[in-house]
């Protein structure tokens, strides 16, 4: 069955391009290079677990998120790969990292002293890893702080140090002066700590921007989020890496109505029709993730052909303008990104339309879009906020 033919919107992700995304950046990065991927925010809005374990499956060696309850839910879905959180924890979620075998990223003291507690009351060690503040201004320690830090936290029992990274804050520009600045600072602390007989077995720079196109960056390990989902950081990333795009947004002609001159559409009435308008309503609005800020602005594909919204974008719905297009009927596909026929709507177009970024495109698809995984050309699995009884 065709997912068109059981959802009214729905999100598709397609697995096999997200495989082949794995695959081409394994190749890319070499076999000496560890394959980290990301899938903090809900893998960038395609879905945490099906999306880890298909990464996993494609030779990633480990995935990273941002919070500790992302780990969480991998190891409950019987994930046991290495998982890295890579953002702030508290000191109170300690013992869900020592419990979950989650790797945190230590900068504060009494983080760690309450990692160690853990250990010792579970019986467990748990391994760690370091950030430093290379020149993000984020989250970190600042180089000079990271020596005295490392030295008393491996004192500690229970805690074994992995891993060290940064995280660069430019990468993905043509300029890539600064990120240049922040790799020699990153060496220069990784140097300081070998002198005194420190070495973490794993050491990782690069994003999807350096791991694409910057490989003296790449170290043990890479860390790429956005190039899994067949994306690219930025226009200014320049890279041989064959990506394919993973997800794309579908959704349905649920009305056909005309709109005569003088007459409007939407709230505010900021679309009044000068002639005679052939509308498709739409069920997909901004309380799926599609932002109001494409109002007027954006379009969709129906019957192959591009249909610019009229109106503001409501919570539910959205009014395409069809006159143009002959042979539309209700219940006819509706691509909001993705391809249809020959013409495609990419993350980016989508992107421009709304005054942000591809990331945020993805990630901001909420759950109440149904997520309808394919793997050749068959729905493999459905995740969706209500389960029908």
């Amino acid at each position: 069955m065709h997912p068109s033919e059981t959802f009214t919107s729905y999100a598709r992700i397609d697995l096999d391009a997200l495989t082949d995304n794995v695959r081409a950046i394994k190749a890319h990065i070499g076999p000496n290079v560890s394959l980290i991927g990301v899938v903090k925010a809900n893998a960038y809005g395609h879905g945490l677990i099906p999306v880890a374990m298909a990464v996993l499956a494609a030779g990633a060696s480990r995935l990273a998120v941002a919070r500790v309850d992302e780990g969480i839910a991998l190891r409950k879905a019987g994930i046991t790969a290495p998982v890295l959180v890579m953002g702030y924890s508290l000191p109170e979620e300690a013992r869900f990292f020592v419990e979950y075998q989650l790797t945190p990223t230590l900068t504060s003291l009494d983080a760690a002293r309450a990692l160690s507690d853990q250990t010792r009351a579970l019986g467990r060690r748990v391994t760690i890893q370091v950030k430093v503040d290379s020149g993000m201004g984020r989250y970190g320690l600042l180089p000079d702080d990271v020596l005295p830090f490392v030295s008393q936290i491996i004192a500690l029992p229970g805690l074994e140090l992995e891993g060290i990274f940064t995280h660069f804050a430019s990468a993905d520009s043509a300029d890539r002066t600064f990120t240049r600045h922040q790799f020699s600072v990153f060496i220069g602390v990784l140097e300081t700590l070998f002198k005194v007989g420190i070495k973490p077995r794993l050491r990782h720079a690069a994003n999807s921007a350096a791991t694409l196109d910057l490989p003296e960056t790449h170290l043990d390990a890479v860390r790429v989020g956005i190039a899994l989902y067949g994306l690219h950081p930025s226009g200014e990333v320049k890279s041989s890496v064959e990506l394919r795009p993973v997800l794309s947004l579908h959704s349905h002609v649920a009305r056909l109505h005309t709109v005569a001159p003088g007459s409007s559409v939407g709230y505010g009435r900021t679309f009044i029709a000068r002639r005679l308008t052939q509308a498709a309503l739409i069920p997909v609005g901004y309380g799926d993730g599609y932002h109001r800020s494409h109002s007027g602005r954006a379009e969709v594909l129906i019957g192959k052909r591009f249909a610019p919204i009229l109106g503001r974008v409501s919570m539910d719905q959205i009014v395409a303008d069809v006159t143009s297009i002959p042979g539309v009927y209700e219940n006819d596909e509706v691509v909001l990104l993705g391809l249809q026929g020959e013409e495609r709507i990419t993350a980016e177009e989508v992107a421009t339309w709304a005054g942000t970024i591809n990331y945020e495109v993805t990630t901001s698809l909420l759950p109440r879009l149904p997520r309808v995984y394919v793997r050749d050309g068959e729905i493999v699995n459905v995740i969706r906020m209500i389960t029908p009884s």
